[in-house]
């Protein structure tokens, strides 16, 4: 794959890129994911879904968290918010640490249904397969 299909836009949230080429946004949380965070995230993403008019692909990758400090019931209101995409999207989940699949096949399973389908993924191949893209796009970026 040649250089022009790996070119991406970072975008205004830490850790967050888009992949116009894809209409992929990925985002690479380090430390500690709490509800506040959580918060920003969903927000950060309806404000894009907002601004784009389009809808896009989603890829986050909670290898880099230290710590998960989100309530069952915080995850419970996320998933039953209203989405207002006009199109079915994917938004895949990367979890391979202890605690964090928990998390991510839980938001799944409430998921399930809805116009936005989130399958999480413990082997990134997979994730990328499922979204379409090749998978040096989901790798975290290198630290600076």
């Amino acid at each position: 794959m040649g250089e022009e299909s790996l070119e991406y836009i970072l975008k205004g949230f830490p850790g967050t890129r888009f992949f116009p080429k894809f209409k992929l946004t990925t985002w690479h949380p380090k430390g500690v994911l709490d509800q506040p965070l959580a918060d920003k995230l969903v927000a950060f993403i309806e404000w894009e879904e907002y601004i784009q008019a389009a809808p896009f692909d989603r890829y986050a990758d909670l290898s880099g968290l230290t710590e998960i400090r989100v309530s069952l019931d915080h995850v419970l209101d996320t998933a039953q918010r209203p989405r207002f995409v006009p199109e079915p999207v994917k938004s895949a989940l990367f979890a391979d640490k202890p605690n964090s699949p928990e998390l991510a096949q839980t938001y799944e399973r409430l998921m399930e249904g809805a116009v936005i389908a989130v399958p999480a993924f413990s082997d990134r191949q997979t994730a990328a397969e499922w979204l379409e893209v090749p998978p040096s796009i989901l790798q975290a970026p290198a630290a600076a």
